[in-house]
């Protein structure tokens, strides 16, 4: 298995922050060995613990094997450029989540937020556990809506694409380039005491 750039040398939190977060990043090189089972189960353990409102775990998650039966159905929702790299990957997944409250059919407003933090738990475990997890917007969600038969109570959130990590070198030169940690703004640009002043 490759070994995935220290995020390290390109990022220096500011202020203290479990490791754990700032060694997570979106790599795209994968080397198209498969997950075992009990891999995939285990990222999907960790987005049950996310947080909801009223305990909804809205989040639901659809996947496909590179080496399974729907592998092409849903590398078929990605748009070219995705596919020029997930093509290694060990599995692709669709997220969705459900808009409204199961216990009253009421609109939920935090469905999205929601599914988001389960995400964010599923990417941190993938980062435990040594592995690529790239979340993805690049997909079409028309597509996806019919091809999996997704109920219109949901909606279809993001793609995200898990694998091993692979050799930057195998993707295309445009990618190669991109394949680093990259920084995030300091805390004083996205965080601000009382009313909005950014």
């Amino acid at each position: 298995m490759s070994e995935l750039p220290d995020p390290k040398t390109n990022r220096k939190p500011d202020h203290p922050v479990e490791p754990l977060i700032v060694r997570r990043w979106s790599p795209r090189a994968m080397n198209s060995e498969p997950l075992a089972e009990r891999e995939l189960l285990t990222l999907f353990e960790a987005a049950r613990w996310a947080p909801s409102a009223y305990n909804e775990q809205e989040w639901r998650f659809l996947y496909a094997r590179r080496d399974g039966p729907h592998w092409p159905t849903f590398f078929g929702l990605l748009v070219e450029a995705n596919q020029a790299w997930c093509h290694r990957a060990a599995a692709l997944i669709v997220v969705l989540s459900h808009k409204v409250f199961t216990r009253n059919g009421k609109p939920n407003s935090v469905h999205t937020f929601d599914a988001g933090a389960a995400f964010e738990n599923l990417a941190l475990q993938g980062t435990a556990m040594g592995l690529v997890v790239h979340g993805m917007a690049g997909f079409d969600r028309d597509k996806a809506r019919t091809a999996l038969r997704v109920p219109g109570d949901y909606d279809i959130e993001a793609m995200i694409a898990v694998g091993r990590p692979g050799d930057p070198a195998e993707l295309p030169a445009e990618l190669r380039e991109r394949e680093i940690p990259s920084d995030r703004k300091p805390v004083g640009e996205i965080a601000r005491e009382g009313p909005f002043a950014f």
